[in-house]
């Protein structure tokens, strides 16, 4: 799918997915249009982003690790992610601008130094390493790493202009929804600024309109990822490649912050490159994270690992012994709920409901949990194993070998695992290549002269001084012929002396060639104007140098010395092949060079070397053109031709025995240090398997040892055990003579008692009949008495007294 330019002048319809309501094409000036592009966009990564959140707390949750009553888990995400970063992306890369043509010539040349230096310098300044770490996590865990560039003038500070490379977090780095990144219209990176930030920015263009937008506190300071409880306003800086705008917008405002025609002239258009892309989902740009492949996986390796935690601790020795009662569910549930490893003996009072077994102590049967967590051992084994598969990491990557395996079965090993993750290695070398060409353009483009100078530190000349060199040379080859033709005298002796007068005007014609030679030479020098002005060609550069970087991967010490050795032997071979031919038929220097530096192509330092390859080149062939190649005794050009040529085949000769001699040398010194190598790997062997042997002896004596031990061990717990049941024996007849004597004392208690109650009722009884005889005499009394009351009370009275 092209994209579709809008015709100057006229506004481009609506595609795709834009519906009338959003379609900045027609309403380029509508805060609503824009962020409706972005609410958009938000919602195709919103799964996406949901799915890196559980991965962010699945990867480093310090509160969940902290936890200390949840279930155990096997790190095995963070293991994997901390191997495969450093093999994705472990050095800062290097800046590399070289020409793209072969052909020297000096403007070229100069650019792509000067230019080279500008980038290495500009990633020091923006701190390009942390910043591809970033890349290279979100890569690694969400599957996607992003990186903006910008320009940045400070007129206060000691660095004038820098070139900033910020890594933008997945929530604030948007594009429009794509199949793919040709497709990309537009780009918005989003920012946080506070109220007074945010006035400063863009009350110059939109008045108040800062003062509405959404300020609230995004990220705290507790949470991850917080910095301050400012409040900040997310605003979106968003680059439209069909409309060439630039603009500006956030939640809150109607209006546009601001908007501007781009301020960088940049090949690709956007100031960021491509981000890195792990897994996308077929016909988007969605990335898929590596985990989900193997997200099961992980979920039921923590589930076993939780599980054989729980019966680790369940492995403790229980025992059980008779007691009384019949609480035998109580006694199990004690055994297994205790933790304390002096407890291991429970007792049993109902010792016949446990099972009416003639055992004197009954142990819980530990072989079957024992059993059970090596099975659970083994198969979580297997689920690692199949992760590996999943990821992709070898045991070779992981540190982890074994010694019987060949050096060859190891190289195909590590060899099939970088396989796996090269695609995430190009990428991180893309990205940071991307990010030089855009420094570069944006340095070539905004940056004023004498900072590119000064960040570049190249001693070029300017092209005044060029010009009044070529000057002086002009004025010293008229000042040379005024000379001779001023001397009347000299001009008589030439006169006079024809072969004198030819030798003067051979002299004089050399000298006005030299000097003309130098003329051309300074005429084709590059200059400061020259090579400023090829730069800053857009076009002219685009065309002409060739940008990279050099490799991000980290190398193994060993892996860089073998390189190393190996370029030395090509180019000490390739020298001494190559110093013959060019010594025999000295006009073959320029193929002996380029044959040189197609050798050494593939070596770093081989395209280090090529200035001085070809400067060496050239030297030989005006050597050969002017026929002033050096020769033995310091003679040039004075001898016989055929007597030269005889002497030249005898050095030939000579030369080519003492190289049969040296190789020859060479051959027997490969030999005798092949021989000497031979027999210190046979010395090392014999070392190892008299160490293997002493390892192998050292280690049946412990295993011997440990079997004594164990043998020790097992014959004292047989002893414990028979002095426990003696005990237990012992114990059991004590209590039983103590039951006997509690019984015939609790029955004297008890007739005693009986007694005592009996004679204590006796005394009831005759202290009871006492009471009723008593009660009988007073109530008699009581009768008698009121008997005679009433006798008293029925006689007649006597007659009045006078």
């Amino acid at each position: 799918m092209s994209m579709i330019l809008p015709p100057p002048g006229k506004a481009a319809e609506p595609r795709g997915r834009q519906s009338d309501e959003v379609n900045v094409y027609t309403e380029p000036k509508n805060a609503d249009t824009w962020m409706e592009l972005i609410r958009e966009s938000e919602n195709a990564f919103e799964e996406w982003n949901d799915a890196c959140d559980n991965i962010d707390k699945l990867y480093a949750n310090l509160e969940r690790l902290r936890e200390g009553r949840r279930d155990r888990q096997f790190q095995m995400f963070w293991a994997n992610v901390q191997v495969l970063a450093p093999v994705i992306y472990a050095r800062a890369p290097v800046p590399v601008v070289v020409p793209k043509f072969k052909d020297r010539k000096p403007v070229p040349q100069a650019a792509s130094e000067m230019a080279e230096r500008c980038a290495i310098v500009s990633f020091d300044d923006s701190y390009i390493h942390p910043a591809l770490k970033q890349v290279r996590d979100g890569l690694t865990l969400h599957g996607r790493g992003a990186l903006w560039c910008r320009h940045e003038r400070n007129a206060r500070g000691w660095q004038p202009e820098r070139v900033c490379i910020d890594y933008k977090d997945r929530r604030d780095f948007l594009h429009s929804v794509s199949r793919s990144w040709a497709e990309v219209e537009w780009v918005a990176a989003a920012s946080y600024l506070t109220r007074r930030e945010a006035k400063k920015r863009f009350q110059k263009f939109s008045g108040d309109a800062y003062d509405k937008l959404d300020y609230k506190v995004e990220h705290d300071t507790k949470d991850v990822g917080g910095t301050d409880d400012r409040e900040r306003a997310k605003i979106w800086e968003v680059w439209h490649k069909g409309l060439e705008l630039v603009v500006w917008v956030s939640e809150g405002s109607e209006v546009l912050l601001d908007e501007a025609k781009p301020h960088l002239e940049l090949q690709g258009y956007f100031p960021c490159p491509q981000p890195a892309y792990s897994t996308t989902q077929p016909g988007s740009l969605v990335p898929v994270p590596d985990v989900e492949y193997y997200r099961d996986q992980l979920e039921e390796l923590n589930s076993l690992t939780a599980r054989i935690h729980a019966l680790t601790e369940a492995i403790m020795a229980k025992g059980f012994y008779p007691a009384g009662g019949n609480e035998i569910a109580d006694a199990i549930e004690k055994a297994m709920r205790t933790r304390s490893s002096s407890e291991i003996m429970v007792p049993i009072k109902n010792w016949a409901a446990f099972g009416g077994t003639k055992e004197v102590i009954v142990w819980l049967p530990l072989d079957v949990i024992a059993n059970t967590v090596m099975t659970l051992v083994g198969i979580r084994k297997q689920i690692i194993d199949d992760i590996y598969q999943i990821v992709g990491l070898s045991d070779i990557m992981r540190g982890s070998t074994d010694p019987q395996e060949t050096l060859g079965a190891q190289k195909l090993k590590m060899q099939s695992g970088s396989v796996r993750i090269r695609d995430k290695q190009n990428e991180m070398v893309r990205i940071a290549r991307d990010c030089v060409q855009i420094s570069v353009e944006i340095i070539t483009e905004k940056f004023d002269d004498e900072t590119i100078l000064a960040m570049s530190q190249m001693d070029l000349p300017r092209k005044m001084q060029v010009q009044q060199q070529i000057q002086q040379l002009q004025q010293q080859a008229a000042q040379q012929m005024m000379q001779v033709q001023s001397d009347p005298q000299m001009m008589q002796q030439l006169q006079a002396n024809p072969q004198a007068q030819q030798a003067a005007q051979q002299a004089a014609q050399q000298a006005l060639g030299q000097i003309q030679s130098q003329i051309e030479q300074l005429s084709q020098k590059a200059t400061v104007e020259d090579v400023l002005a090829f730069l800053r060609n857009n076009r002219a550069r685009n065309f002409v140098l060739d940008i990279e970087t050099d490799s991000t991967i980290q190398l193994d010490e060993q892996q860089e010395k073998e390189q190393r050795g190996e370029f030395v032997t090509v180019l000490a071979t390739l020298i001494q092949q190559l110093g013959t031919m060019v010594q025999m038929l000295p006009q073959s220097a320029k193929f002996g060079g380029e044959v040189l530096k197609f050798a050494i192509s593939p070596y770093r330092a081989g395209r280090q070397l090529d200035g001085s390859i070809d400067e060496m080149t050239e030297q030989l062939s005006q050597l050969a053109a002017s026929g002033q190649m050096p020769q033995q005794g310091g003679q040039q050009g004075k001898e016989d031709p055929q007597a030269k040529m005889q002497i030249e085949q005898m050095k030939m000769q000579h030369a080519a025995q003492e190289n049969d001699k040296d190789r020859q040398i060479q051959i027997a010194e490969i030999q005798s240090r092949s021989m000497a190598e031979q027999r210190k790997i046979e010395n090392e062997k014999e070392v190892a398997m008299l160490e293997f042997q002493g390892a192998e002896k050292e280690r049946q004596a412990k295993i011997a040892q440990i079997a004594a031990q164990m043998q020790r061990d097992r014959e004292k717990h047989a002893a414990d055990l028979q002095k426990m049941q003696g005990d237990f024996v012992l114990n059991t007849q004590k209590q039983q003579v103590a039951r006997q004597g509690m019984q015939e004392k609790n029955a004297m208690v008890r007739e005693g008692m009986m007694m005592k109650a009996q004679g204590d009722a006796i005394n009831r009884q005759q202290k009871a009949a006492q009471f009723n005889q008593a009660s009988q005499q007073k109530a008699q009394q009581f009768n008698l008495a009121a008997q005679q009351k009433e006798r008293q009370a029925m006689m007649p009275k006597g007659p009045p007294r006078q």
